[in-house]
């Protein structure tokens, strides 16, 4: 009879409470994405400390840290969130989602790497078809993990390239695209495309972004070890966007898809050319995770994520020159 006086105590939204707090390890940060107090949040952290007999979360300098055992409750407790929302599937898909009455929020983590044009025709298109929808726009970065995020509900799709895209996660592939050279229209190579061969590749100044997690090197660098090869990166840097202007001033040599260096050529003093290694095609991909798997707003929208990849793959801008295509 205890035990069960205990569990009537316990309803959903505690068990999501739980869930948010040790993924987030922050009241504060807790309390923001339940859209809720930072009292409530700790109100509610008392309660749950009462009821599992552990503090969940301990002090750790400036921070908070979770305990073993709260940490062996995450998996569980994603598994009740998950059960509780597949529970009401057949009532959600009775209802037709309309973009038209959406209020949702939205929640992508997102790389630049794609097509700087992406994100701005998504959020265009997103808001034609779902005005009273609002989007958060996340970059994707060494700092943010975005598989906790998608496993914590804090984010609800992630667009990047990967070699290997992670096993546990949904995905859906949106575009490939060929890896081809950016360099300055006055860099050598240009003058001279018969040199331009592996070793003076290798040889050559980089500029390269910054990995997406701590310990990677980029799907570029992964390919290259892979091959026993090692290319010569002198500047790395965490906006993608603004490397063209640095590629543009400079002997730097950006390696990437040709759709994104296709966007510069017209605007600054920059040529695509081929690159001396065979690489594979850069693949783009959109990753979500099971919680979400089921929600009616959330295949749209990740319709809409598609069908905006298709539409700038198919409509690239022209190629600025055939010496561009051809070097």
């Amino acid at each position: 009879m205890a035990k069960t006086a205990e569990f009537d105590k316990i309803d959903l939204h505690l068990v999501r409470v739980l869930h948010v707090l040790i993924t987030e390890r922050s009241v504060s940060r807790a309390a923001m994405r339940l859209q809720s107090t930072q009292p409530a949040v700790s109100a509610q952290l008392k309660r749950l400390r009462e009821l599992t007999g552990d503090p969940l979360l301990v002090r750790a300098g400036n921070s908070m840290t979770p305990t073993a055992a709260a940490l062996s409750m995450v998996t569980p407790a994603a598994n009740v969130l998950q059960e509780a929302g597949r529970l009401f599937t057949a009532r959600a898909r009775s209802r037709a989602f309309l973009p038209s009455e959406c209020e949702e929020t939205f929640r992508i983590a997102a790389s630049d790497y794609l097509d700087p044009l992406f994100l701005p025709e998504l959020v265009a298109r997103t808001k034609r078809l779902a005005p009273g929808a609002r989007l958060e726009l996340l970059p994707l970065s060494g700092e943010y993990d975005y598989r906790r995020g998608l496993a914590s509900g804090a984010v609800d799709l992630v667009v990047g390239n990967w070699l290997e895209p992670p096993g546990e996660l949904h995905l859906a592939r949106l575009m490939s695209d060929e890896i081809v050279c950016l360099v300055a229209e006055d860099h050598p190579i240009v003058r001279n495309p018969r040199g331009w061969n592996l070793e003076r590749y290798l040889a050559s100044e980089h500029v390269a972004p910054s990995p997406l997690h701590p310990g990677a090197r980029g799907v570029i660098d992964d390919y290259l070890d892979e091959q026993h090869l090692t290319r010569n990166i002198v500047v790395r840097s965490a906006h993608f966007s603004l490397i063209p202007l640095m590629v543009a001033q400079s002997m730097l040599v950006l390696t990437t898809g040709r759709l994104f260096c296709s966007r510069y050529v017209d605007a600054l003093p920059l040529r695509i050319v081929r690159c001396p290694v065979a690489f594979p095609s850069l693949s783009y991909y959109q990753l979500w995770h099971d919680l979400t798997h089921v929600s009616s707003a959330l295949r749209w929208l990740r319709e809409q994520v598609k069908e905006v990849a298709r539409t700038l793959a198919d409509h690239g801008p022209p190629r600025r020159s055939s010496l561009a295509a051809a070097v």
